[in-house]
């Protein structure tokens, strides 16, 4: 496997695709999955989405990086344990390369920052944290050196409004803040044999968030990590990978090098074991031969 993967890097950064143009994409989109029909319980069977375009993408108002405004940070709130601190660690090494902007984490603050007015005990008997007022009281206010886009982390689950169950994050557009839960990513416990599995969630819940804060609507055009979710099975089964649509729409904010993105995460995937996760831009790499 580590000759295989060193191959396609050497491939890729020595064929002369055009880097930021429309022909990687187009060699990229051969690996798009097409949506199977939505049934019961999935995100598109209740809500009624019609997507965006990359015209229409182009044409809103969305976050492009500058000199004054390019860090992306992670804000931890709660108490975690050592496994979870590796895996905010792990977090912040993925979110650096799949943005390919410089990330961050911050200080760890206490749970006490949320209000009793801002807590409720869950349908499952468990604490929540109502994820409007993180957004609205917590993070607006967190103003860190050239901040683009800031993301808070809580081990306590998160509830949207008082009619939902839970939300595994939420994102402004507007004011470029959203918040994650790792409360649900872990079954429970997270442990040594779960790991892996609960740092891929981490990686989806957080990249979709951050994403929309970025000005990317739910995906509906292919299997990415831009769709809309329902459950935690949902998120199992979709994908990790951002399809060629939603590659485009963030490179062309960013314009970063593709194939450097690409030949990182391969790397990524590779050094921490995400199987699955590493075929897929194997895949990718190999759109090029």
């Amino acid at each position: 496997m580590k000759k295989i993967v060193l191959l396609i890097i050497i491939f890729i950064c020595s064929t002369c695709v055009k880097q930021n143009g429309n022909e990687y994409f187009e060699q990229i989109k051969k690996n798009d999955v097409e949506l199977a029909k939505p049934v019961e319980g999935d995100w598109l069977y209740s809500h009624k989405e019609k997507g965006q375009s990359f015209e229409q993408f182009i044409n809103s108002k969305h976050i492009v990086p500058t000199s004054e405004s390019n860090i992306i940070y992670i804000r931890p709130i709660g108490n975690f344990n050592s496994l979870q601190n590796k895996q905010i660690e792990l977090l912040r090494e993925y979110l650096e390369i799949f943005f390919q902007l410089k990330t961050k984490t911050l200080e760890t603050v206490s749970n006490d920052v949320i209000p009793e007015s801002a807590q409720r005990i869950g349908n499952e008997n468990n604490k929540q944290f109502l994820a409007g007022y993180i957004l609205d009281n917590v993070l607006k206010k967190d103003k860190p050196l050239k901040r683009i886009a800031l993301m808070g982390l809580t081990e306590v689950d998160l509830y949207p409004k008082p009619e939902w169950n839970f939300v595994f994050g939420l994102a402004s557009y507007r004011d470029k803040v959203g918040v994650s839960s790792i409360y649900r990513l872990q079954d429970g416990k997270l442990t040594s044999d779960n790991f892996n599995l609960c740092l891929s969630r981490l990686l989806k819940i957080s990249s979709h968030e951050i994403g929309h804060m970025f000005g990317m609507h739910h995906c509906i055009h292919a299997d990415c990590i831009m769709n809309g979710t329902n459950s935690m099975s949902e998120t199992d089964s979709s994908s990790i990978r951002l399809c060629s649509l939603c590659q485009r729409k963030l490179n062309s904010g960013i314009k970063y090098d593709n194939k450097k993105r690409l030949v990182e995460l391969l790397n990524y995937f590779k050094s921490n074991n995400l199987t699955e996760e590493l075929k897929l831009m194997e895949k990718d790499a190999a759109a090029f031969q």
